[in-house]
């Protein structure tokens, strides 16, 4: 995929992907999924702006929308019996929601805008969709949140919270 080219659907994904590319994190998504598969993808997932303070993922929802951050950055909070506790803050080229994503179990954690930012948002209907029409580039997919979600787990000294 080019930088800067848009999909059947007019969206241009090229700022992601470039987040993506640039995220270091042991957990990135870039390290598992390559750029061309967005030319794809781009087609199932819809980009939102919002401002800080924005709650993005409610700890104890049921939602399965899965996230990716293109700018700003997200700020993950869980609620426990001794209080509120601030567990990282995420930068462009991040992945949320993966936990949710794959169960049907509530959100650990609560995900909220840090600073304005610029999300995409894929829900299981979509991905679903996705699986039907392109099973190759859903099976990527899965494989790449799979292993995301593994570092995440593994890496205890980094330990995030899958939400």
């Amino acid at each position: 995929m080019t930088s800067s080219s848009p999909t059947r659907n007019g969206q241009d994904v090229s700022g992601l992907v470039a987040a993506i590319a640039r995220n270091t994190e042991d957990w990135s998504l870039g390290k598992f999924l390559e750029d061309y598969r967005w030319s794809v993808l781009a087609d199932y997932v819809t980009p939102s702006q919002h401002e800080r303070g924005h709650l993005l993922i409610a700890q104890g929802e049921r939602d399965r929308t899965l996230y990716f951050l293109e700018s700003g950055n997200l700020k993950v909070d869980m609620k426990t019996d001794g209080g509120l506790v601030h567990l990282a803050v995420l930068g462009p080229g991040t992945v949320v929601g993966e936990g949710g994503f794959f169960s049907t179990l509530p959100r650990n954690a609560s995900v909220s805008v840090y600073s304005d930012c610029k999300v995409w948002a894929m829900g299981i209907g979509k991905f679903a969709e996705l699986g039907r029409q392109h099973p190759s580039v859903a099976l990527a997919l899965t494989l790449a949140l799979g292993a995301v979600l593994s570092s995440r787990m593994l890496d205890v000294s980094k330990r995030l919270p899958v939400t």
